[in-house]
């Protein structure tokens, strides 16, 4: 390869559409056939746009930390306006970050903690009650899905007055309807229709005394500063519902499907869960043994996109010496799912849930993976990245540990078919965080009695 030339480029059969539907089908699958053919950098034309996809773990810095030729906000905003419609007149990104760290990293992070807890008990409360001697049954996805969702609503987007967990569950109706059709709002293949859904946010955070989040507060005044509308603002609502509610559900089933079909698994996080009190969930709590099991679980489940768009011409320098160059107009993409999170010679049998994958044999947190030899820094990135990685991350880990607690803990919990299989995944998904099971497993559940 002489400097200074471009990736391999596969513009495939069809003129302007490329690859675009391959990859829309089975991004993993369709990236997985363009690596064996072309090496760990190549640029494939999907719907008009040349995007170079990167999957040598130990380049990736050269793409996260490049802030000036690459541009993070660019391509968010393209999918801003194909999926909510929404166009922040003036909008600020920073201003924006600094608002959403202070909230869920910052002082703010444990009153949010602890009014999580609140509705996590009520709702498993009505979901389960104690009086209940038959078992109830589910499927697990839907129970996650639902009860989380619920609880992140009223958590962010609910005042008392105006939440009650009914009106939770009509927006959690309309929610699943618009979450179907993410994948094809996000192609430019569908326009939206989700009046309903606005209608719901509309009130939410109106008024300061509605008891209503003071995270919600803050964004509804960030809005009003960047000379948001009405209506932008109950968009830029419902793109936030999706982006913190679409993920911690889907997760949390994932995890406990893998802990209901391994034994040892689950036996080895409720043991290290009985030592735990339920307030302490709330603070800072070490739970290796979880950790381990939830970092396995998104390591299998875990595929989204990182993009940029390149905004300046720009030479990437490979770990491996050799040098590309990256065209302005492009974009590039990064998918930690297929490299490093499911790369064989990093992971051995990469498509099998080990709950201890990432503990040492004594018990401590294991960090050190490696492909061709050579230390990774990157090994595992549900969370994406650098100045860009989710700032919502503890919260998060936070929700699903305590979700995780209360089903292990408060219930008797089993799979309906214990030979049931744990379903695949809807391939279309890859690419927007967290994936969704292509069916469901059926559950069964009662309140724990206590002898």
């Amino acid at each position: 390869n002489t400097t200074n030339s471009e990736p391999p480029l596969d513009k495939g059969a069809i003129p302007w559409l490329g690859h675009a539907l391959e990859f829309g089908r089975d991004a993993s699958k369709f990236i997985d056939r363009m690596k064996r053919k072309h090496g760990n950098i190549f640029t494939v034309r999907a719907a008009g746009r040349y995007v170079t996809v990167l999957l040598d773990p130990h380049s990736y810095d050269a793409v996260i930390n490049d802030s000036d030729s690459l541009d993070f906000n660019r391509y968010a905003q393209v999918l801003m306006e194909r999926i909510f419609n929404l166009q922040l007149p003036h909008h600020q990104p920073a201003k924006e970050k600094a608002m959403m760290k202070n909230h869920f990293l910052g002082m703010n992070l444990c009153a949010l903690k602890s009014t999580t807890s609140t509705h996590m008990q009520a709702l498993l409360k009505a979901e389960i009650p104690q009086n209940q001697k038959d078992w109830k049954e589910d499927g697990l996805f839907n129970l996650s899905y639902s009860l989380l969702f619920k609880v992140g609503y009223l958590t962010l987007f609910g005042g008392e007055r105006n939440n009650k967990s009914a009106d939770a569950s009509r927006v959690y109706e309309e929610y699943k309807k618009f979450d179907g059709l993410i994948t094809k709002l996000a192609r430019g293949t569908l326009r939206a229709g989700i009046d309903r859904l606005w209608e719901f946010l509309a009130p939410a955070g109106l008024t300061e005394g509605s008891g209503s989040s003071p995270w919600l507060q803050a964004y509804r005044r960030l809005l009003q500063e960047e000379g948001a509308d009405k209506e932008t603002q109950n968009r830029a609502l419902l793109m936030q519902l999706w982006a913190t509610q679409g993920n911690v559900g889907p997760a949390a089933f994932w995890l406990l499907g893998f802990l209901l079909k391994n034994p040892e698994a689950l036996t080895a996080v409720k043991s290290e869960m009985e030592t735990l009190e339920l307030s302490s969930l709330d603070g800072h709590v070490v739970t290796p043994v979880f950790d381990s099991a939830l970092d396995e679980t998104l390591r299998l489940t875990a595929a989204p996109f990182i993009t940029r768009e390149v905004v300046q011409e720009k030479t990437l320098h490979m770990a491996d010496g050799q040098e590309y160059l990256l065209r302005k107009g492009d974009r590039v993409c990064l998918f930690p799912f297929n490299s490093p999170q499911m790369d064989s010679e990093i992971y051995q049998e990469p498509q099998k849930f080990k709950y201890d994958r990432f503990l040492n044999d004594d018990g401590s947190v294991k960090r050190d993976f490696y492909k061709g030899g050579k230390q990774l820094k990157y090994y595992n990135m549900p969370w994406g990245a650098g100045k860009n990685g989710c700032v919502g991350k503890q919260f998060a880990i936070n929700t699903i540990r305590q979700f995780i607690y209360m089903m292990l803990t408060n219930c008797d919990l089993e799979l309906c078919d214990p030979k049931a299989q744990m379903p695949g995944v809807n391939a279309s998904r890859y690419g927007f965080g967290m994936l969704q099971p292509d069916g469901d497993m059926r559950v069964r559940y009662k309140h724990r009695t206590v002898l």
